[in-house]
């Protein structure tokens, strides 16, 4: 793998850029893999964007960034003393030209960019000629629907090889996510009931008390269903349900995972989404109160159009057309201004076949509970009662993950900058995630499945269950 040399920030003056790109950066410095650190050490960052700034200015972003995600004052001070900014609209040839001017070694090119933004970069690129091994990062949404993400996928391999294109989903990097992995594969406990025959459903699951936070040019034109559903969650679907890969590596690993999504569509048996016959429903806050903090209705938040009745929940229920997971219902939901968020992934369990006469009490199935934030595993059984020990009572097994070192991002930029692409999204991996949830889009524009309501604060609708 060729080390990266340049880290070029396309959109460098925006939010992403200093709230999660440079302390992700930070945390690679500050870990204790002396390969990682080194990678981020040897590091020239240019930022590039159309905004009046100067290198000054970009140094000192760079240096405080990279403080907040846990490096030394002197390795922050290190990489900013090395940093330029040159501005430039990445949506010009000769201005991205100019940029690359100034690459040390391998770069990476990081579209911190809107959307439509990035397609005008990419197309600007073909009549820019690029280093040898130059590495194209590009956030979410990959496309707008399974058409034009096909389109752009063309259009980014006529420029470089797949395995230079990082299609960044910063979830693959959750340590929990990841964690699967270990507890699927390398050992005996879970694996041989880890099928249809034992687990009744899986429900994936990332609420947030967060509102829209001044993010309407994008969230408005998203919701909660292309925002959360089509990527994030698909992906951690691909892991939980994924054949054990003959390595983790970018080709066994996004096999495997390609397998899955591949054999993923929208639920067709009987309803499992309580008081609705459909596979998928949505749901919009009004106003209400988080923690003391008064948020207004959706519908009134800054540049927000009420007539596109975006969705501010959504869940949808698919199935798994394998082997081990026919008959099995993966529901998978996201929901902003949520008041008590779960963020997580819970596999529940069938009931067991035959209980002895005398055992009484919970009958409740077993679950499996993998927190994501915070980060932790939870098994929960039928135990013996306090008072009668042939009463159950449930009862929990729980541990919390230690604190890492690497924020998801950290883990982003590790493979970036080592140019492995194992925990970025393959092309027709993208493309099939548009195609899942493209039955749910259909039927949601055709106004098929109602838009309820339910107040910021609260769990979600009240004729949820």
């Amino acid at each position: 793998m060729t080390d990266v040399g340049t880290l070029i920030i396309l959109g460098a003056s925006g939010d992403l850029t200093k709230r999660l790109l440079l302390p992700g950066l930070g945390s690679l410095l500050a870990s204790s893999r002396d390969k990682d650190s080194q990678l981020a050490g040897d590091l020239t960052i240019i930022g590039t964007s159309r905004s009046e700034h100067d290198s000054d200015w970009w140094k000192q972003v760079v240096r405080d960034g990279i403080a907040e995600g846990g490096a030394t004052a002197k390795d922050a001070d290190r990489l900013a003393g090395k940093a330029e900014y040159i501005r430039g609209d990445p949506s010009k040839s000769d201005d991205l030209a100019n940029v690359l001017k100034s690459v040390v070694g391998v770069p990476v090119l990081y579209f911190a960019l809107p959307p439509a933004v990035v397609e005008k970069a990419i197309d600007a690129l073909k009549d820019v000629e690029l280093p040898e091994g130059t590495i194209l990062a590009l956030e979410k949404p990959f496309g707008s629907d399974a058409r034009s993400a096909a389109a752009l996928n063309r259009r980014i391999a006529k420029l470089v090889p797949e395995r230079q294109v990082h299609r960044i989903d910063h979830f693959l990097g959750e340590p929990t996510v990841l964690g699967l992995l270990g507890i699927r594969f390398a050992g005996r406990t879970f694996e041989p009931v880890w099928n249809s025959d034992d687990i009744e459903r899986v429900e994936i699951t990332y609420d947030e008390q967060l509102g829209l936070e001044g993010r309407a040019a994008y969230y408005d034109e998203a919701g909660a269903l292309i925002d959360m559903l089509q990527s994030h969650l698909l992906q951690v679907l691909s892991i939980v349900a994924m054949e054990a890969p003959a390595s983790i590596d970018e080709e066994d690993f996004r096999s495997a995972t390609a397998q899955v999504l591949n054999a993923t569509s929208i639920w067709s048996g009987e309803p499992v989404l309580p008081g609705t016959d459909q596979p998928s429903r949505r749901a919009r806050y009004t106003a209400g109160k988080i923690d003391g903090r008064s948020l207004p209705s959706y519908v009134d938040e800054e540049g927000v159009d009420p007539a596109r009745e975006t969705e501010t929940l959504a869940e949808i229920a698919v199935e798994v057309k394998t082997r081990r997971w026919a008959g099995t219902p993966f529901i998978l939901r996201s929901g902003k201004a949520i008041g008590e968020p779960r963020r997580q992934v819970e596999i529940v369990f069938r009931k067991p076949r035959f209980v002895p006469r005398g055992l009484t009490g919970t009958r409740a199935p077993e679950r499996f509970i993998v927190g994501l934030k915070p980060q932790s595993f939870e098994l929960h059984l039928a135990v013996n009662g306090e008072s009668d020990p042939f009463r159950l009572a449930p009862g929990a097994l729980e541990t919390e993950m230690p604190a890492q070192e690497l924020t998801e991002y950290g883990e982003v930029l590790r493979g970036l900058l080592s140019s492995d692409p194992t925990l970025s999204v393959r092309g027709d991996i993208a493309e099939q995630c548009w195609r899942i949830i493209a039955p749910v889009i259909k039927a949601w524009r055709a106004g098929e499945v109602p838009l309820d309501d339910y107040r910021a604060g609260s769990k979600g609708p009240s004729s949820w269950s």
